[in-house]
């Protein structure tokens, strides 16, 4: 085995890891990829019998990498920033495989990714490299270009308009996908009031329709109403899923998808839906784990 074969072993063993730190920064699969890929070049020019923390190494060129990313997409999208939807991790009901399960560390919900996408690039990168991956202050510091207490007053900012606005989701995935069978079984009935019933009362309803554009409704009337008029007129098979490691449905027109949902269920109602239905990006979702 030469040097070269050597190193790409060595980085592959960090690969999962390297592509969870990406996904929370960036929330899309496809720039993930990009930026772990970014990685590994940097590496193959670097002197890497050098590093002596070669984990260490690689989380801090992902989260340059990322920081980039995220500062090059906020000068350039007209939209408002957070009403783009991350990409959904889809599994099986009975569970998800060791990449998934890395990707969606301590719970990475839509919902929570949301929030994220509402923080400057660099509170974002401070708060997930410390709080969900424990880089040191001391090495996210020199990343943002501040000094190891201005990275953590950063951390801390973006910590508190987290839990002011992430929901807290249930934990039992069975008492998940209660909640959000009893919801549709309400929508197919077209039965308003267990709708109602079934949504928190402030309740947020977002969708990322593609070329249509995109929706944001707030409350369970108003999002009662959308659930029943869609399910009126809709032929679509619901197929059950983990979305993100939450229970969510797929909807499909024969083989081909047509939304993916995302129920974040807190108390014992449905607190906040994101809904993908835009063709192109659905269309890059690997399904396979469904079959």
């Amino acid at each position: 085995m030469d040097e070269r074969e050597f190193l790409a072993e060595r980085f592959e063993e960090h690969r999962t890891h390297l592509k969870a730190v990406a996904y929370r920064m960036l929330g899309s699969l496809a720039e993930a990829d990009d930026a772990v890929q970014e990685a590994w070049l940097r590496l193959s020019r670097s002197d890497a019998g050098a590093v002596v923390n070669l984990g260490g190494w690689l989380t801090t060129v992902v989260g340059r990498v990322c920081l980039d990313m995220l500062r090059s997409r906020t000068s350039r999208r007209e939209d408002p920033i957070d009403e783009w939807l991350p990409d959904p991790v889809i599994a099986a009901p009975g569970g998800t495989d060791p990449e998934q399960e890395a990707l969606l560390a301590d719970s990475v919900g839509l919902a929570l990714l949301v929030v994220l996408e509402s923080l400057s690039p660099a509170e974002r990168l401070a708060f997930v490299l410390h709080d969900t991956f424990a880089v040191p202050f001391e090495e996210i510091a020199p990343i943002v270009g501040r000094s190891p207490d201005a990275a953590r007053q950063l951390a801390s900012r973006a910590r508190r308009r987290v839990r002011g606005a992430a929901p807290v989701p249930e934990r039992d995935r069975a008492r998940q996908r209660a909640v959000v069978e009893a919801f549709h079984a309400a929508a197919r009935a077209g039965d308003f009031e267990a709708l109602v019933a079934v949504l928190d009362p402030d309740v947020e309803l977002r969708a990322d329709l593609g070329a249509a554009g995109r929706q944001h409704l707030r409350g369970a009337r108003t999002v009662a109403g959308q659930a029943a008029a869609f399910s009126r007129g809709a032929a679509y098979t619901s197929r059950p899923a983990l979305v993100n490691g939450t229970a969510g449905v797929v909807a499909m027109d024969g083989d081909r998808p047509v939304s993916v949902l995302s129920f974040t269920v807190s108390g014992g109602r449905i607190v906040a839906i994101d809904i993908l239905a835009d063709p192109v990006r659905l269309a890059r979702l690997d399904l396979s784990v469904l079959d």
